[in-house]
């Protein structure tokens, strides 16, 4: 597999597993703990999640605290995406910042999105099946969301006007989480 740091966030990583192709099919190593850890991915995950989403659904921002603070590696089954993630670590270099990786069944590749950032993705095909793994179990009570669209952080996103829950429709802006970081 090959592991390639994101531009705007190097903590960010894309991975781009070794796929076995032919007349039949493929073949691919979706997760493998000891190669991961070589590669510098060194979480245990806990928790594996799937779920599928129709064309211009935007799910996210989001993220949990700790002590239920989760990393999470996502790659798509069926379908196409936009997956982002914000860096909100106060003391990073990076704070404040993003990066967006589209993600596909075609490419295979995965992202990896460490603890301290806010996750989400756009549909970008007529359906998509996302399966991401977690660090820690999933915990309402440490979730937090960030808006989609603050200015802000100006996000491009491809999209106006997205299908979005109830719950992501009223996230706060970035400013009123109260981080203190020095934005770049």
């Amino acid at each position: 597999m090959k592991v390639v740091p994101t531009d705007a966030l190097p903590d960010v990583l894309i991975i781009e597993p070794h796929v076995h192709r032919d007349p039949r099919g493929f073949f691919v190593e979706s997760y493998h703990a000891a190669r991961y850890r070589e590669a510098g991915i060194d979480v245990t995950f806990v928790q594996d999640n799937q779920s599928r989403s129709v064309q211009g659904t935007l799910r996210g921002l989001h993220w949990q605290v700790p002590p239920r603070a989760q990393a999470k590696l996502v790659r798509v089954v069926d379908g196409e995406i936009l997956d982002v993630a914000v860096d909100l670590r106060e003391d990073s270099p990076t704070f404040g910042r993003w990066a967006a990786v589209t993600l596909s069944a075609e490419n295979f590749r995965q992202l990896f999105v460490p603890v301290g950032f806010a996750h989400g993705f756009l549909v970008l095909s007529e359906r998509a099946d996302i399966e991401y793994k977690c660090s820690d179990v999933y915990d309402p009570d440490a979730e937090r969301g960030l808006m989609w669209n603050d200015p802000a952080l100006g996000i491009d996103w491809p999209i106006a006007d997205p299908i979005l829950s109830a719950r992501d429709r009223a996230h706060p802006p970035f400013a009123a989480l109260g981080l203190q970081g020095a934005r770049a």
